[in-house]
């Protein structure tokens, strides 16, 4: 892949709140961070040449009724945190409309104009593994080169009571990757790929559901706030509570569909295809690869995990990646016994964190 120019920029953390409403918080975050979301904006070339092309068309007007209503319905101050993301940082609603329904937009757009890595998946990998001597998650968040360099950690502080983390694509609500909140718990996602006929029209959005997860107040009330989303696409989660020393991965399909696994003491990949609950999708020969790959490697211990997620032994679909489309933005690790969630800029297994929080303090602090 060549240069960016963004590689090298330091990932920052934006500490927001409390504040009078959530079209404030967005706000603040879009003025904070609006010169990374136009840049991010003008490189997405998913953004640029298919959605906001589709945007002006007849046939398009139908969807993005339904995923608006149906969002601001359902989660009212999330969409107003959206609008006000876009108000704040001076770029079209629309736009940012667009790149936080990107998935449930995408598999309507006409397929005899749709560019070749439109469809291509965020294609993150996990390991997990809860036993007697060991309990944590490790996760490569892959993503469109255009987010290289365009990411930043929302500190958000909601009340007295609680407050979030969250990795955050520049423009996008916090998170569609990954982040924990005051009541110890975290999670990391990973795409899944259901054909077009799984997919509900004008569901309710991936980010948006995220983003309620962020407000959980432990597992069993993610894992129904999940199950009660009406998403209009699928996707698996990966949920951790570091009180209960517990970790679920859950996945999910339009119409309320889930399947839960608790993950225990044998090792746990996954990439980016559904493994347990039945849906038809699209055979993705990058995570079907992957998860080959971490079939023959060692996962007992940290290092052996950090090294899993940094193998490049398949040079045509490594597990970390490095373009010319997809990219590893970076490696968070959440370790249940330590309490600690980090953050690995660079190749995992001779990367060094660049952020490290402790979980168990309301205030998050640095170790």
């Amino acid at each position: 892949m060549e240069s960016s120019g963004l590689e090298g920029k330091v990932l920052e953390m934006f500490e927001v709140g409390p504040c009078e409403s959530a079209y404030q918080m967005g706000f603040l975050i879009g003025q904070r961070f609006s010169n990374l979301i136009r840049s991010r904006l003008a490189r997405d070339l998913i953004l640029q040449d298919q959605l906001l092309p589709f945007a002006q068309t007849p046939q398009a007007q139908p969807l993005l009724k339904a995923l608006a209503d149906n969002n601001k319905k359902k989660f009212p101050s999330y969409w107003d945190e959206l609008i006000g993301t876009a108000e704040g940082s001076g770029v079209p609603v629309l736009n940012i409309i667009l790149i936080n329904f990107r998935k449930e937009i995408v598999p309507f757009l006409p397929k005899n104009k749709l560019i070749s890595n439109a469809e291509s998946p965020d294609d993150c990998s996990d390991v997990l593994i809860v036993s007697d001597s060991i309990a944590m998650v490790a996760h490569n968040e892959d993503a469109n080169v255009a987010l290289v360099g365009h990411t930043y950690l929302i500190k958000g502080m909601l009340s007295k009571e609680l407050s979030f983390i969250a990795y955050t694509y520049a423009g996008e609500l916090p998170s569609c990757a990954f982040g924990f909140n005051s009541h110890g718990l975290a999670f990391t996602l990973n795409s899944v790929p259901p054909i077009e006929d799984e997919i509900v029209a004008g569901g309710i959005g991936r980010n948006f559901i995220s983003r309620d997860l962020l407000e959980a107040s432990g597992i069993d009330d993610a894992v129904t706030r999940i199950h009660s989303s009406e998403a209009s696409v699928g996707h698996s989660y990966n949920l951790i509570d570091i009180r209960t020393r517990k970790i679920l991965n859950v996945e999910t399909a339009s119409m309320n569909r889930i399947s839960v696994r608790e993950v225990g003491a044998t090792p746990f990949f996954r990439a980016n295809m559904y493994l347990h609950l039945p849906v038809q999708q699209v055979q993705d020969d990058n995570s079907i690869s992957r998860q080959r790959r971490a079939l023959v490697l060692p996962k007992t211990s940290k290092n052996e995990f950090l090294s899993l997620l940094g193998d490049m032994a398949d040079a045509k679909y490594p597990i970390y990646m490095t373009g010319p489309i997809l990219y590893t933005l970076c490696t968070a690790v959440i370790d249940l016994d330590e309490q600690t969630f980090s953050i690995i800029e660079g190749n995992p297994k001779k990367g060094e964190a660049s952020h490290v929080f402790t979980m168990s303090s309301k205030e998050f602090k640095m170790p």
